[in-house]
């Protein structure tokens, strides 16, 4: 049955001018058979440069919304509907506009983990892969982070600038405590510990390495560690599997699994096609200064 459903949707692809892009948090299943996988930050590179008509968005809604706000002329479809961010949920615009009129010098900085109506009143966006650079690249002294406050601060960590934090987070990654990290060096004392910058400063601090999803990558491939433990969502361990056969990953604790990056099966991938369900769209007015946001980090991750 799965060999009958990846085949229909090579066949969809083709009719509708389609390509399918999924996080590197997806299920297996799902990154295997996309066409381009990745983080935040990737995703949005390829989703801006992409020839084909219709692009598949395999992941949660905020990222599937960036691609529409990149690619306006495309039909960006999200095969999951309910598959939202609970940290994207935790900022409203009232909450930043709030936060600007408290701090009217401050450059607004926000991580693209957010709706598209966040990032229509931010200055610019980041990713956890370049939130250092891009602050570090702002001309204001004083930066309202928005929604991580786990990632504003890691940021806060690497610069001399004012970092004011909101109070969102990640649930997935907040469930790693620093008695993980005690646990697993006892049973693996060899081993590197790697985790993402959303987890909680005691946790980053207790690490070997902190990066994106991308940067966990990339240093998996390049380290001569042949034992790895991972503080990041539980769908990486695919993808480094694959690229590192001679390497043990482990993960650092079993609550690292998000349910909404779970959710999106090949089954609705094939009901998106056939029906062009559901398709994001994201309003003209929003719509144009989120692209400026995106546009804005995109040019100074170059």
């Amino acid at each position: 049955m799965k060999e009958k459903l990846v085949a229909k949707i090579n066949n969809l692809k083709k009719k509708k001018d389609a390509v399918i892009l999924a996080h590197n948090y997806q299920e297996d299943e799902i990154q295997d058979l996309a066409d381009y996988t990745g983080d935040s930050l990737g995703l949005s590179r390829k989703a801006a440069n992409l020839e084909a008509e219709t692009i598949v968005f395999c992941g949660v809604k905020f990222m599937a919304e960036s691609a529409a706000i990149l690619s306006p002329d495309k039909t960006v479809l999200l095969p999951q509907r309910n598959a939202g961010c609970p940290m994207a949920e935790m900022m409203s615009i009232d909450d930043l506009r709030e936060l600007k009129t408290e701090y009217p010098e401050a450059t607004v900085v926000c991580y693209v983990n957010s709706s598209a109506a966040v990032k229509a009143e931010s200055d610019v966006c980041c990713t956890s892969s370049n939130a250092v650079d891009i602050v570090e690249s702002l001309d204001s002294e004083k930066i309202i982070f928005v929604p991580d406050k786990n990632l504003g601060n890691y940021v806060a960590q690497k610069t001399d600038k004012e970092i004011i934090c909101d109070l969102g987070y990640c649930p997935t990654h907040c469930r790693v405590k620093e008695a993980d990290i005690k646990q697993v060096r006892d049973i693996h004392p060899e081993a590197k510990v790697v985790v993402h910058p959303e987890c909680d400063p005691e946790v980053v601090k207790a690490a070997d390495f902190v990066g994106s999803t991308a940067q966990i990558i990339d240093y998996a491939q390049k380290t001569d560690t042949e034992k790895i433990v991972v503080g990041t969502e539980m769908g990486i361990l695919h993808k480094l599997q694959q690229d590192n056969p001679n390497k043990t990953f482990y993960i650092l604790s079993q609550g690292l699994i998000c349910q909404n990056m779970k959710l999106t099966t090949v089954s609705d991938i094939v009901e998106a096609l056939e029906n062009m369900n559901y398709q994001i769209t994201v309003p003209k007015e929003i719509r144009s200064k989120a692209q400026e946001a995106l546009n804005r980090m995109l040019k100074l991750s170059n």
